[in-house]
């Protein structure tokens, strides 16, 4: 009979930059495909987002996440599958977190803060933007229009 050994791993997910207005879908996302292998989450933060240094599937810039997970080391491969197949996923890498200890772990678990900027980004209204563009776009008509009055 094999023996069931848990490990501790740390993944690192690429999303493209997209994912950026669906955080909590790319959450959901890592959440699913790790909970599929059999995995037990730990810790999960969105580590950063970046310019990539070469375009991967014509997109140059991605949103990293962080987990750290405790699986059977026979399921990894199935995890790993899954992270290959994944549509939404442009790259991931899972390696043993033996060189990292508990606490730090626990540390980087940002998974409150996630939630925060997921709801800072939901209540942020997209017309802003819109309507600061239009101000501003109206002054420097005026501004060109008086210019113009003024020279002649």
């Amino acid at each position: 009979m094999s023996e069931i050994r848990n490990n501790t791993y740390e993944g690192m997910f690429l999303f493209p930059q997209t994912v950026a207005a669906d955080l909590q879908g790319a959450a959901d996302h890592i959440l699913e495909t790790l909970s599929k292998g059999g995995a037990q989450l730990i810790s999960l933060c969105k580590w950063d987002e970046r310019r990539l240094a070469y375009d991967i599937k014509g997109n140059k810039r991605g949103v990293y996440f962080l987990a750290y997970f405790k699986c059977d080391a026979q399921r990894l491969t199935a995890i790993e599958r899954d992270c290959r197949l994944s549509e939404r996923l442009l790259r991931s890498m899972i390696t043993r977190a033996d060189h990292v200890t508990p606490e730090q772990i626990t540390a980087m678990d940002g998974r409150q803060q996630l939630a925060d900027e997921i709801a800072l980004r939901k209540t942020q209204p997209a017309a802003a933007p819109a309507a600061e563009t239009a101000t501003v776009t109206a002054a420097v008509t005026a501004a060109v229009t008086a210019a113009v009055t003024s020279a002649e």
